[in-house]
């Protein structure tokens, strides 16, 4: 039988919601989905290599004063960081990131180099309707 496929569409590159990705990502993976991850619009700044790295440049989507009391959550729980379920998803399983050409180039970023190892491609939005069409489940962050 042929794995159920997801396709996760990113639009948020706040952090909660970020790891909230993650976390549904990894479900996804443990229940043996083959997963298409496009990253649209401000997630695509999120996955810039500069950005990434920069933990101060990731706020939380909503309530951002509570950004420190959340990160401290997070560490009490032992709880991975974003890229962190991603890499780890990527490793185990048929997981694919897809930058949008056109939100990579809001945010700078031309070229696959400009964003984090996980990114295979850059692709038009045309391909993400598609995976979107053909997937069993559909999840838009």
């Amino acid at each position: 039988m042929e794995n159920k496929k997801m396709c996760l569409a990113l639009f948020s590159g706040s952090l909660d919601k970020l790891t909230a990705a993650g976390v549904i990502l990894s479900g996804a993976v443990a229940d043996d989905m083959d997963v298409d991850v496009y990253i649209l619009l401000q997630a695509a700044r999120a996955f810039k290599k500069e950005i990434a790295s920069n933990k101060d440049e990731i706020m939380l989507a909503e309530n951002p004063h509570l950004r420190n009391e959340f990160f401290e959550s997070l560490r009490r729980l032992n709880v991975k960081e974003w890229q962190d379920f991603f890499k780890d998803a990527k490793s185990i399983s048929n997981v694919k990131f897809h930058v949008c050409g056109l939100a990579g180039k809001i945010w700078g970023g031309e070229k696959l180099d400009d964003f984090i190892d996980i990114a295979d491609d850059i692709v038009g939005i045309g391909e993400y309707i598609t995976a979107a069409q053909e997937a069993d489940v559909h999840l838009f962050i």
